[in-house]
C-alpha cells in the first residue's frame, strides 16, 4: 500500500559512511549500465501499472544527477582540522 503523504516518515541525516555507500552503489549501477553495450538506444519496460518506458541513456543521466547530488552532500560535510602546536621545551 502506498503512503498517502510523508507525515508518517521520519529519519536522520545520512552519515558520511552511508553517503559513501550510496555513491558506491550509484557507481556500480553506472558501471553495470555501461557494460556490454547496454547503453544502446534500446528501450525496455519498467514494471508497474503505467507500463512506463525509458531508455538506458535516460537512466545514465538520472544516475549521474543522483551521483552529483550525493557528492555535493559529502562535500558540504563539516571538515575537522587537527593541528598540533609545537612547544619549545628546554
Amino acid at each position: 500500500m502506498d503512503l498517502p503523504d510523508l507525515s508518517t516518515l521520519c529519519g536522520a541525516e545520512l552519515t558520511p559512511a552511508q553517503l559513501y555507500g550510496v555513491l558506491g552503489q550509484i557507481d556500480l549501477d553506472i558501471a553495470n549500465l555501461l557494460r556490454d553495450g547496454k547503453l544502446a538506444a534500446l528501450r525496455y519496460g519498467v514494471g508497474g501499472p503505467a507500463g512506463s518506458q525509458t531508455d538506458r541513456a535516460a537512466n545514465l543521466q538520472a544516475l549521474l544527477a543522483a551521483r552529483e547530488h550525493y557528492q555535493h552532500l559529502i562535500n558540504s560535510q563539516p571538515v575537522s582540522v587537527i593541528t598540533q602546536g609545537l612547544t619549545n621545551c628546554q
